[in-house]
């Protein structure tokens, strides 16, 4: 019989979350695999099509047992709908664990945003005894002050001590840099045995290119510069909407900036955009299934990556530069730490510090007046990054043999 992986996260399908992909290579690799997890509504907080709040409690997807349990929808995505989505689901989940059919070997939690959603997992490993491995996406309380506007003292101090309470109670903790693994070492007493530095892949398919005609057509006779994803205060997209504006008066009149996906910060995004007249300069496409991003990564030009100036998103390699990388299309990023490293190493781009619009702005105009052949250099170099430490099979490998070490 195979190993057994119960994986809780908040998020999954149909949500777009990463999670998802890593559930389909635990199935392809043959371990058994149950879900729970919430009710869709991320990004927007509008529950998706089929979904409410009266279920489905129970699903399937490629194989894998889903179960899920209440939340309250984050409507509107105001601070008080986030506040009591993130306290809602952790507490209805721990509700559904006695739901759960059992005879897992391992717990492995997602751990996104909030960090409360592992706490049905350490519910659970500590009550069956097997090894629960946190893998630690956006560290707390830290992630918490780049989307919620939290100042009072005494809140801070609880939030510090729960996310710590938490994160020391797992078995094992996956960081994905360096610096993130020193960093949870030190709050949680753990050796670097118990925290493994892992990556975030990115799915195979973004190393497809996908021409697509009519969409290239649209946005002909410009520079694209395009990002994907959601829209948060912690992508800092206001900063990255003002540098555009600067860098298309200092010699770049044809940048565009592409944005592909949605979130929390896209009406405010739409307002500033109004403000400035910058209509002609950026166009929000919305969200797209991530199979359909790299008809985007196609068209661009290059790629834009951009976090906020806050301490705990320097310590973390995001996601999507991996897939980004994967594209084969240069790189522009604008973040501190770990992703300005990686980015710096791969020699795939160019690079300024975190929320300096003016450092921006300049790496947008160098690279419009690149040549072709310049920028096809860039992404080449990138493309061979990717290929070296972010590739899918190696990456899975290395996480199922870190969740089921010693099973």
């Amino acid at each position: 019989m195979g190993k057994r992986i119960l994986v809780v996260t908040q998020h999954f399908w149909p949500e777009n979350f990463r999670i998802n992909d890593i559930v389909e290579g635990f199935l392809q690799d043959g371990l058994e695999v149950d879900v729970l997890c919430g009710l869709p509504n991320y990004p927007k907080g509008e529950w998706f099509e089929g979904y409410g709040p009266h279920g489905p409690w129970e699903e399937s997807y490629g194989g894998a047992r889903v179960f899920r349990a209440k939340e309250w929808p984050r409507r509107g995505n105001t601070s008080v709908n986030i506040f009591l989505n993130y306290v809602s689901w952790p507490i209805h989940a721990a509700a559904a664990l006695k739901r759960l059919p059992g005879g897992y070997d391992a717990v492995f939690c997602f751990n996104t945003s909030p960090v409360l959603m592992c706490w049905p997992a350490i519910r659970y490993a500590k009550k069956h005894h097997i090894p629960f491995t946190n893998y630690v996406l956006d560290l707390w309380p830290e992630n918490l002050y780049s989307v919620l506007p939290v100042h009072n003292g005494l809140l801070r101090r609880i939030a510090q001590g729960v996310s710590d309470f938490l994160y020391k109670r797992a078995d094992r903790l996956i960081a994905m840099s360096e610096p993130l693994q020193q960093r949870l070492c030190q709050r949680t007493g753990k050796t670097p045995d118990a925290v493994a530095v892992i990556p975030q892949y990115c799915e195979d398919f973004y190393a497809v290119p996908q021409r697509d005609e009519a969409l290239e057509a649209q946005f002909a006779s410009r520079f694209n510069l395009v990002f994907t994803g959601t829209f948060t205060p912690a992508q800092s997209l206001d900063m990255v909407l003002r540098a555009v504006l600067e860098a298309r008066a200092a010699g770049a009149p044809a940048l565009h900036l592409l944005l592909v996906g949605d979130g929390m910060s896209r009406e405010s995004l739409q307002a500033l955009a109004h403000e400035l007249h910058a209509e002609d300069a950026v166009t929000f496409y919305g969200s797209v299934p991530a199979k359909d991003v790299p008809r985007f990564t196609a068209l661009a030009d290059a790629l834009l990556i951009s976090l906020s100036d806050s301490p705990d998103l320097g310590l973390t390699v995001p996601g999507k530069l991996a897939s980004y990388m994967a594209a084969g299309k240069p790189i522009l990023a604008s973040m501190n730490g770990a992703g300005f490293a990686a980015v710096q190493q791969s020699g795939g781009g160019l690079v300024s510090p975190a929320c300096d619009q003016q450092a921006l702005a300049r790496n947008m105009v160098r690279l419009v007046q690149m040549s072709a052949e310049e920028r096809a250099a860039l992404g080449a170099r990138a493309k061979a990054y990717y290929q070296a430490h972010y590739r899918r099979a190696e990456l899975l490998r290395r996480l199922e043999t870190f969740i089921l070490q010693g099973e």
